[in-house]
């Protein structure tokens, strides 16, 4: 009896401090990372999903309160454009982006893993605060009403997301390892003046370096999605200097040496002007984790 009882004492402290790892991704930008895809377009294999949790922030204003909170639940449709959260539940929507995809894919290239996602992005934004107008800024320094702005709100959902020690609730304290960065962004630096155009890459470097130290991993892989235009304008050209993006975006996975780019993007659809369609975020999503595994190697 006296062994049994020492035999209890002694695992309750090892049980206590039991730990798993997570592999975490973030998904950030403007409303093509949002998802405009149709859940009713989905096929049977990305309806549910195990061993992937999901925190999605809440999207807020430039100013706004209550931007980034969330709680965390198993992945599934509807974390798509609509999507809303109060902290205490989540409001999921008829949409959905490339979370899915890029999710079973993953899923696929590390068989048996348990994963993480972290999505805060938002339609309209830009990174330059000149071309913030009613969307919101992702610079770190513009102080717009009442001194919030979207990376306040990017820094917000990682703050929420990582203090929960359990994520997926089975009692065991689970240590989240940043594994990688997907950001699909741009149009809206590309479509007002070609100076903020041309201030893209400089915007890009700085905002992915301090999105890897909020993520406390300096070299963490960047995947980007390139920007398209559907050229469903009354001049043609949505985006006016989409090219001048374009070329930043490039410089940027040429030259950051933790870096890539999904050019796919140049030959999906269009369900509206700013939007792809439904398959397309599909590939996105493939497109995205296929990248990062070839930075990452198989580690």
């Amino acid at each position: 009896m006296k062994n049994l009882i020492y035999l209890i004492f002694t695992l309750i402290p090892m049980l206590s401090f039991s730990q798993e790892t997570i592999r975490v991704f973030y998904l950030g930008g403007q409303s093509n990372m949002d998802g405009y895809g149709y859940n009713k377009d989905l096929p049977d294999s990305l309806a549910s999903f195990d061993n992937v949790w999901i925190f999605h922030g809440n999207l807020a204003g430039d100013g706004e309160p209550n931007g980034g909170i969330g709680l965390w639940e198993p992945l599934k449709p509807g974390h798509g454009v609509g999507f809303a959260s109060d902290g205490q539940s989540n409001q999921l929507s008829d949409r959905f982006g490339p979370e899915l995809s890029f999710a079973k894919r993953m899923q696929a290239l590390y068989p048996g893993e348990k994963l993480a996602l972290i999505k805060y992005s938002k339609g309209g934004t830009s990174i330059d605060s000149l071309g913030a107008g009613p969307f919101g800024s992702w610079e770190p320094d513009f102080r717009s009403k009442g001194g919030i702005n979207q990376y306040d709100h990017f820094l917000a959902t990682i703050r929420n997301a990582t203090q929960i020690q359990d994520i997926d609730g089975n009692g065991v304290a689970d240590i989240l390892i940043p594994s990688g960065i997907l950001w699909m962004q741009g149009e809206s630096d590309g479509d007002k003046t070609e100076a903020m155009a041309n201030r893209y890459y400089a915007n890009l470097k700085r905002l992915m370096d301090l999105v890897r130290a909020a993520l406390r991993t300096d070299d963490l892989p960047v995947v980007v999605g390139k920007i398209s235009d559907s050229w469903n304008d009354e001049d043609g050209k949505v985006w006016d200097y989409g090219e001048l993006v374009q070329y930043a975006q490039e410089k940027y996975a040429r030259t950051d040496g933790n870096a890539a780019i999904v050019r796919n993007t140049r030959y999906y659809g269009y369900s509206d002007p700013w939007h792809y369609k439904s398959e397309n975020y599909i590939d996105l999503g493939e497109a995205f984790a296929d990248a990062l595994y070839k930075i990452k190697g198989d580690d």
